[in-house]
């Protein structure tokens, strides 16, 4: 009974990594000449606005295709560290209650 709740709780982690996937591909492929506009955007706004004569002392190493790569990198950034984040808590919380388990016997 055990291996049947794994293989249960393995099939709906891989539906929802799947899910995932298909949300994140989903605007690239389906929403064309989308602008995605951030902080960024906000701020070079700005300071053309204070001072339009502003260049800019440092330049791009490349550039991306467009906005949507940008958001992209960024969104999977911010998943990364979320998953690293929930990954350590999962771990500290299983140790301490291994500990607890150990302790009670």
């Amino acid at each position: 009974m055990k291996k049947e709740k794994k293989d249960n709780i393995f099939k709906k982690n891989l539906l929802l990594v799947l899910i995932i996937i298909v949300i994140g591909i989903f605007p690239l492929l389906f929403i064309k000449g989308a602008e995605f506009g951030g902080s960024d955007d906000k701020g070079e706004e700005l300071i053309q606005k204070i001072n339009p004569n502003y260049k800019p002392w440092a330049k791009n190493l490349f550039e991306l295709p467009g906005g949507e790569v940008e958001s992209l990198l960024f969104a999977l950034q911010a998943a990364f560290g979320a998953g690293v984040v929930c990954y350590v808590l999962g771990y500290l919380k299983g140790r301490k209650k291994g500990r607890e388990e150990n302790a009670n016997r």
